[in-house]
């Protein structure tokens, strides 16, 4: 990248992750965002080397462009925006800071999407490899991003990447070592369109696979079996909670068991997992397929996996206050997401959710309802479109409310002892909060405010 401009769109953590890694590797920066109210000298002062990077607020020229060899653009960009497709009309090349990443990248990744379980499944096969090796680290949709680290890995350098659909719609030589598709729902489709779109862009991260690599996908989910054509060199393992495999890993008679060319290794007992609910199971299983096929040894795996105890904002308890216990997860952002967060709860439960629209449809979370669902407690942009549909499922125990401080307020004056409340929104947090994190941890300093 030495003496190239490149223009990097976006600048929020993504993009100036990835105009710090261009800086550091002798490239000029042009970093741009169409946001006009942004303190430019804010920006400035995340990079040491200023005299190679400009900003450019609201729009950008055609001359400015004409100097541009390249443009990495951040996940929260839709790739069809205007400026976007202005870029391509004059052959610019368009790169995901993944691909940027990879670009400087020398260690092993292991790359990990699906709709569901991405951060679960990332951190326990994050913990494995730095349990095997100290020279291991964990980038990606998961916070840190994979720019920031990626020109201080060596050869040998283990990478555990959470991969996002947002980060694969611009990928070109991306080629992880092991790739992994957890399952597959609907999600996002404000900004993929369809179901089938979105699906075929998360396979995307198995596309630069050779015969060499292994891509790991779930035996269990039908809309994962059916694509897998969409693997063309990769050597593919499945797992399955449910069905012993000729190759792969699976329960049977509740061990978790590798069968590796007709050889069954066991790892441990399923019930030695301490994470809550069958879809941290399915989590476990991808983790131990994903590190054994990276060269993991399996008494390192079972060490691991043994003492795991899940992620922050994943079915996260919180604390018991009169005998009603609170759980945070807010990380469920999709009804498929929020179906695995009731599922695990064992008792009555006040539901709280609601939030930013994706165009998701609420009624399979509903029906999951059952009879555990005893009041749900809506907020945000959805709140009315979920009420609608609850009801239209015969679901009629709702409440508005105006923030997530009154929600609890609400749980907290009329749960009974033996209860639950979950926070579990079913939605992005977009609008309300700036993500996920900070919609549980405010949730969290709400629930540690409350009177024994």
């Amino acid at each position: 990248m030495e003496n190239k401009k490149v223009l990097v769109a976006g600048a929020g953590k993504s993009g100036i992750s990835s105009a710090n890694l261009l800086l550091r590797n002798g490239a000029e920066v042009v970093l741009f965002d169409e946001k006009k109210d942004i303190d430019k000298e804010a920006i400035l002062r995340h990079f040491k080397d200023q005299n190679h990077v400009s900003v450019i607020l609201g729009e950008i020229s055609d001359d400015v462009l004409s100097e541009v060899d390249l443009m990495v653009i951040s996940p929260g960009i839709p790739c069809d925006a205007d400026f976007v497709n202005h870029i391509r009309n004059k052959n610019i090349p368009v790169w995901s800071e993944i691909e940027l990443a990879y670009y400087f990248n020398k260690g092993k990744i292991a790359a990990i999407t699906g709709t569901n379980g991405k951060t679960t499944t990332t951190t326990l096969v994050s913990e494995i490899f730095e349990a095997y090796q100290s020279d291991s680290i964990v980038v990606g949709n998961i916070g840190i991003p994979f720019t920031k680290l990626a020109d201080s890995t060596a050869e040998d350098t283990l990478v555990a990447a959470e991969i996002s659909s947002f980060q694969l719609e611009t990928i070109h030589d991306f080629r992880p070592h092991i790739s992994a598709v957890l399952n597959l729902t609907p999600d996002h489709l404000d900004r993929h369109y369809t179901f089938d779109n979105y699906a075929r862009i998360k396979f995307d991260i198995a596309k630069n696979q050779t015969d060499k690599d292994f891509c790991i996908l779930n035996y269990d989910d039908p809309e994962v079996v059916k694509r897998r054509n969409l693997v063309k060199n990769a050597k593919v393992i499945f797992f399955s909670k449910e069905t012993p495999l000729t190759d792969g890993v699976y329960c049977k008679n509740g061990k978790i068991v590798i069968n590796d060319d007709g050889e069954e290794t066991e790892v441990m007992a399923a019930d030695e997992l301490q994470i809550l609910g069958s879809h941290n199971l399915e989590n476990a299983l991808a983790a131990v397929a994903i590190t054994y096929y990276m060269g993991i040894p399996v008494d390192i795996i079972h060490s691991v996996c043994k003492e795991f105890q899940g992620v922050e904002h994943r079915i996260e308890y919180v604390k018991t206050v009169r005998d009603v216990a609170y759980y945070n997860d807010s990380k469920g952002t999709n009804p498929d997401a929020a179906i695995r967060g009731i599922q695990a709860m064992q008792t009555t439960t006040f539901l709280i959710a609601g939030g930013y629209d994706k165009h998701a449809a609420y009624d399979e979370w509903i029906e999951a309802f059952d009879a555990k669902v005893k009041y749900l407690v809506l907020l945000g942009a959805t709140a009315d479109a979920i009420a609608k549909s609850a009801k239209e499922h015969g679901f009629n125990n709702i409440i508005k409310v105006e923030s997530l401080k009154e929600a609890v307020q609400f749980c907290y004056e009329h749960a009974k002892p033996q209860d639950a409340v979950l926070l579990s929104p079913a939605c992005a947090s977009w609008g309300m909060f700036e993500n996920y994190e900070q919609r549980g941890k405010l949730f969290k300093e709400y629930v540690n405010e409350l009177e024994e």
